[in-house]
C-alpha cells in the first residue's frame, strides 16, 4: 500500500509567484512517484492537479481576528495610518496573519480521518502560515517535515536582503519552536540548510536537501511564444522579478558594450527582460530607448508563456544580488536546466546555483562586473553563431538532480527517518 502524505501549502497558483510554482511542482511529483497525496491549500482560488485529492481552505470570517484585521485596513485606507508595525511589535504578527492561521488550522482539523505517514508544510517566500498552524496541532508534530523555501525572519537573511521587521524577536522564537517540534526539515538548497542551521543548529542536524522540482505536468508545454520573441535570434532571457537587490545595470551596460564591440550582433541579438521591475522602471525605459535590441516586459506574465520563453531562448539568465553569499535556489533553476540552454549566471561566488553548476562553470560572473559580463556575452554569441544547434548546457547530472528519481530517493529517506525515529 502506498504511503500517505498530507501536504499543507499556502499557495498553489502558478501565476502568482515563483514560490507557488515550486510548491505546485513538488506536489505534482509526489503523486508521480507513487504516494497517496492529500493537499490543503490557501490559494484563494480553486486549484486542480491531476490525480490529487486537493482541498481549498476558505478564509474564516466573522471572528475577532477578521474584524480587527479589516479595521486596520480601513484605518489605513482613510487616514494613511498603518498600524501593523505597532501591532506586530506587540503580537509578533498582524491580525490578518492570525485570522489566516485560524482558517488554516480549521481546514486541517476537518481532515482528522486522514492518517498520513508524513506531513509536509510548504512555505512561500517569507510566509510561514502553514507552519504556524501546524505548531498548534501537537498530534501532527511526530510526522512533520517543515520545509523552508527561504530564510526567515528577514533579519536572518544575508545582505543586502536583511532588515529588522516589527516583532522580529517573536518571529525568531516562532522559528525556534518549529526547530523544537518538527520531526525534520527540508530545504531546496544545501547552502540554505547550512545558513539557517548556523542560527538554529537542529535545522541542519536533521535537515534534508530537497531541490525545486521539474514537474512532469508543466503548464508551459504547448504554449506558443509571443510575437515579440524572435526564435532565429541570439536571445538572452531574464525571467523573474527585478527586485531592488537584483540590479540589472551591469547586465544592460555589458549588453550595450557587447553590441558596440561586435556590430554584426545588432541585427541578430536581443536581451529580453520579463517580469515585474518597478524599482528600475525609469532606468529601463531610458535604456529601452537607447538600445532597440533590449525588450522589456515589466509585468507578471502567465507562467505558461514564461516557461515557453525559457525553453526557446538561446541563453537563460539567472541574476542574483551583489552580495557575499546567495543561499537561495531560484525557483526557475529547474526550468533553466530543462531548457538545456547555457545559463548566464550573475551571482556571488558563494551561491547555491554556482555550487551546482560547478566552480569552474564558464559563464559565471559577479553581478556588478560589467567588463567580465561583456566578455561572457561575446563568448556566448560566438559559440551560438558557430553552431546554434549544439549551443547547449548539456548537464544530464543536473537534469537528474531536479528530476523525479532523485526526488523519490529524498522523500523515501525522509519517510524512513520519520519511521525510525518515532515510536508509536
Amino acid at each position: 500500500m502506498a504511503k500517505k502524505i498530507f501536504v499543507i501549502v499556502e499557495n498553489l497558483n502558478v501565476d502568482k509567484s515563483s514560490g507557488a510554482r515550486v510548491n505546485y511542482a513538488m506536489v505534482s511529483n509526489l503523486v508521480a512517484i507513487g504516494y497517496d497525496i492529500r493537499v490543503l491549500h490557501y490559494s484563494h482560488k480553486e486549484i486542480q492537479i491531476r490525480n490529487i485529492d486537493i482541498f481549498r481552505i476558505h478564509e474564516k470570517r466573522f471572528n475577532l481576528w477578521y474584524v480587527l484585521g479589516g479595521l486596520v485596513r480601513i484605518i489605513a485606507r482613510y487616514t494613511g495610518l498603518n498600524m501593523n508595525a505597532f501591532i506586530e511589535n506587540f503580537f509578533g504578527f498582524s491580525f490578518t496573519f492570525f485570522n489566516d492561521i485560524k482558517s488554516i488550522k480549521a481546514g486541517i482539523l476537518r481532515h482528522k480521518n486522514f492518517k498520513p505517514d508524513l506531513l509536509i508544510t510548504l512555505s512561500q517566500g517569507a510566509s510561514y502560515r502553514t507552519h504556524y498552524a501546524v505548531l498548534q496541532i501537537p498530534e501532527l508534530h511526530k510526522i512533520w517535515l517543515a520545509y523552508f523555501h527561504d530564510p526567515y525572519p528577514f533579519h536572518l537573511y544575508p545582505r543586502p536582503y536583511n532588515w529588522v521587521q516589527p516583532g522580529y524577536r517573536r518571529k525568531e522564537r516562532f522559528i525556534a519552536q518549529i526547530a523544537d517540534y518538527a520531526r525534520c526539515f527540508g530545504f531546496p538548497s544545501k547552502l540554505l540548510m547550512e545558513w539557517m542551521g548556523s542560527y538554529f543548529p537542529k535545522l541542519k542536524e536533521i535537515g534534508f536537501v530537497i531541490p525545486h522540482q521539474n514537474e512532469l505536468f508543466s503548464k508551459g508545454k504547448g504554449t506558443k511564444v509571443p510575437d515579440y520573441f524572435a526564435k532565429e535570434k541570439f536571445t538572452l532571457l531574464h525571467a523573474g522579478n527585478l527586485m531592488k537587490q537584483r540590479s540589472p545595470h551591469a547586465l544592460i551596460e555589458a549588453f550595450q558594450y557587447f553590441l558596440e564591440q561586435i556590430p554584426q550582433a545588432r541585427k541578430d541579438s536581443q536581451l529580453l527582460l520579463v517580469g515585474p521591475a518597478d524599482y528600475y522602471s525609469d532606468y529601463l525605459y531610458q535604456k529601452g530607448r537607447e538600445i532597440p535590441q533590449l525588450l522589456i516586459k515589466n509585468s507578471n506574465l502567465p507562467f505558461a508563456e514564461v516557461y515557453q520563453l525559457q525553453m526557446e531562448a538561446s541563453v537563460n539568465i539567472i541574476l542574483e544580488s551583489n552580495s557575499e553569499i546567495s543561499p537561495f535556489l531560484p525557483g526557475k533553476f529547474p526550468h533553466c536546466i530543462q531548457a538545456d540552454k547555457p545559463i548566464l549566471l550573475l551571482s556571488p561566488y558563494y551561491s547555491e546555483t554556482l555550487r551546482l553548476l560547478g566552480n569552474d562553470y564558464s559563464f559565471w560572473s559577479e553581478a556588478d562586473n560589467t567588463r567580465r559580463i561583456t566578455g561572457l556575452l561575446k563568448d556566448m554569441y560566438l559559440g551560438w553563431k558557430k553552431n546554434s544547434t549544439d549551443f547547449r548546457l548539456n548537464r544530464p547530472d543536473l537534469l537528474k538532480y531536479v528530476g523525479i528519481e532523485h526526488f523519490k530517493k529524498e522523500i523515501g529517506d525522509v519517510i524512513r527517518f520519520v519511521e525510525q525515529n518515532f515510536k508509536v
